[in-house]
Formats: C-alpha cells, sequence, structure tokens
C-alpha cells in the first residue's frame, strides 16, 4: 500500500481507536496527511502522535457547532481535506421491547446524524475543488439485522441508504461516496457486547471468526485510491468473514 495516496489529505472520526485507528494508520503508510478526529482531545492527540499523523481534532459527532469547528480545525491543518472517513460510533446491546428511547436515540445520532454532520460540512469543499472521496463506515447487520441490536442496525442501514443518495447526488462534481460494510470486527466496540452472543456468531460465519480492523483498512486505502477507487460509485463492500454474501 505504501505511496498509494501520496498528496492526500484525509480526516479519520473515530481514528483512535478499532477500524477508525487501522484505517489512519493504513492511510499515514500510504503516504496520506491523516488528521485523526475522536470525542476526547487527549486520546485523538495520543493517536496522531502515535500513528505518525498531520494532527488531532477532537468533537462529539452529534454536535454540528463541534463538528463544524473540528472540520475548520482539520482544514486549516490539511490545507484541504480530499478524503473523509466517517468510522465514529457507539455499540450497545438490547431486546428492542426493552429498550428505552434514549438508547435508540443516542445510538441513531451518534451511528447516522454524525455521518450526515461529517459529509454535510466536509463534501461542500470537496465539490468545489471537484474531487473527493467518502467512505462511510456501515456493518454487514445494516443487510441482515441482529438480535438485540435492532437499533445499531437500523442507523447502520441508514448509513447504507445515506451513502448511495449522497453517491447520486455528488459523483459528477468528482466525489465518490461509499460505504464499507464490516462483519464482526475484535476492536473496543465488540468488547461490550455478551459472549454469547460473539460465541454463536462466530459459529455461523465460514471462517469461523471475527476480522480484525487491519483486515478493514485496506479496503479503505482501495476506495481512497486511484485508480483502484474510481469506478465505486455508492457501493457497500463486505469484509465480513462470510457473514453477508450479497
Amino acid at each position: 500500500m505504501s505511496g498509494v495516496l501520496s498528496g492526500q489529505t484525509a480526516l479519520v472520526t473515530g481514528g483512535a481507536s478499532g477500524i477508525g485507528r487501522a484505517i489512519a494508520a493504513a492511510f499515514v503508510d500510504s503516504g496520506a496527511q491523516v488528521v485523526v478526529l475522536d470525542r476526547d482531545p487527549a486520546v485523538s492527540q495520543e493517536a496522531a502522535e502515535a500513528l505518525g499523523a498531520r494532527g488531532a481534532v477532537a468533537a462529539d459527532v452529534t454536535d454540528e457547532q463541534a463538528v463544524v469547528r473540528a472540520v475548520a480545525e482539520a482544514e486549516e491543518q490539511l490545507g484541504r481535506i480530499d478524503v473523509l472517513v466517517n468510522s465514529a460510533g457507539i455499540l450497545t446491546q438490547s431486546p428492542l421491547v426493552e429498550m428505552s428511547l434514549a438508547q435508540w436515540q443516542q445510538t441513531i445520532d451518534v451511528d447516522l446524524t454524525g455521518v450526515f454532520l461529517l459529509c454535510r460540512h466536509v463534501v461542500p469543499g470537496m465539490v468545489a475543488r471537484g474531487f473527493g472521496r467518502v467512505i462511510n463506515i456501515a456493518s454487514q447487520l445494516a443487510l441482515k439485522g441482529g438480535t438485540s441490536l435492532t437499533h445499531y442496525s437500523a442507523a447502520k442501514a441508514g448509513v447504507i441508504g445515506l451513502t448511495k443518495s449522497l453517491a447520486l447526488e455528488v459523483a459528477r462534481d468528482g466525489v465518490l461516496v461509499n460505504a464499507i460494510a464490516p462483519g464482526p470486527i475484535e476492536t473496543p466496540l465488540v468488547d461490550g457486547i455478551s459472549e454469547d452472543w460473539k460465541q454463536a456468531k462466530r459459529a455461523e460465519l465460514p471462517l469461523g471468526r471475527f476480522g480484525t480492523p487491519a483486515e478493514v483498512a485496506p479496503t479503505a486505502v482501495l476506495l481512497a485510491s486511484s485508480p483502484g477507487g474510481d469506478l465505486y460509485v455508492g457501493q457497500t463492500l463486505g469484509p465480513n468473514s462470510g457473514d453477508v454474501m450479497p
């Protein structure tokens, strides 16, 4: 992957841990200048320093004014944002019939509205320059659902719908919008899910195991690269251990 993103700039949300951190690392290794966004300023800064990223910004992705400030800071550090990766997210577990409105709303706010807000405030600059790549992290549960994960599955299905619709709006402006829908990945996000659920899920997978963040990151590099990513428009790529076969 070395050098395939030379000259590119990227903002990676959720870039301090899990899939986001692995993508940020892969982008740096591929020659991109990267700014890491996470909710905690200290955590974001630590990740940026550890990864050799260009810089760090902090924001709650559900807070529009915080997003506006973070995007402006990232643009100041990078000069422009060529690639936006929306990887910030949360994952909790509850049967729908026991789920509170607050739990539902929190997941929708972070996992879907956060993607909207970052796109809303980054994509106009891409359109004005005639170039950009947006990579939204969805989930295979958006396609098949998940027991006790109705809120998460619904939010991620929304991410895929947002991805397709935005792709249609801006492709002719040189901005390519795509999604990655990983299967279960060994990340801090998944640590909070019950061991019974994880054991049952592993038994379903053709590979018989969860993936690692480093196995997802190359898909993001592909989508961000040229010519590798040049024909992907509104697509959802699935590094998912065989959990979904569209």
